[in-house]
């Protein structure tokens, strides 16, 4: 997963208010997987898909960070989870995490 969220409201609808998450639109996956570790021949954990651009790269738990690395280069802030229906989004710049439904009909 992706790191631990950190809590700084009291309030626990204040941890869901990141502008950042509740912008993002539907991407279309530029790829399957992280494109890096194919390229290494390494695995990942999980893949992660950036909300601003569709790159798709390996979690945090993945021994490269290639999305946080993504992050860090192009300073998208928002990432999904791929191949989840629930769809956790995780805001870098705010460390916040968000779970929303993905409708059957979209």
């Amino acid at each position: 997963m992706m790191p631990r969220v950190i809590h700084r409201g009291n309030n626990a609808d204040d941890r869901c208010r990141c502008v950042h998450v509740v912008a993002t639109a539907h991407v279309e996956p530029l790829s399957s997987d992280c494109l890096r570790c194919r390229e290494r021949g390494d695995g990942w954990v999980e893949l992660w898909l950036c909300l601003s651009c569709g790159w798709v790269a390996c979690s945090d738990s993945s021994p490269n960070q290639h999305a946080r690395a993504h992050y860090e280069e192009t300073d998208h802030p928002v990432a999904a989870l791929l191949h989840d229906y629930a769809r956790p989004r995780w805001c870098y710049l705010h460390q916040t995490r968000r779970v929303t439904r993905i409708r059957d009909d979209a």
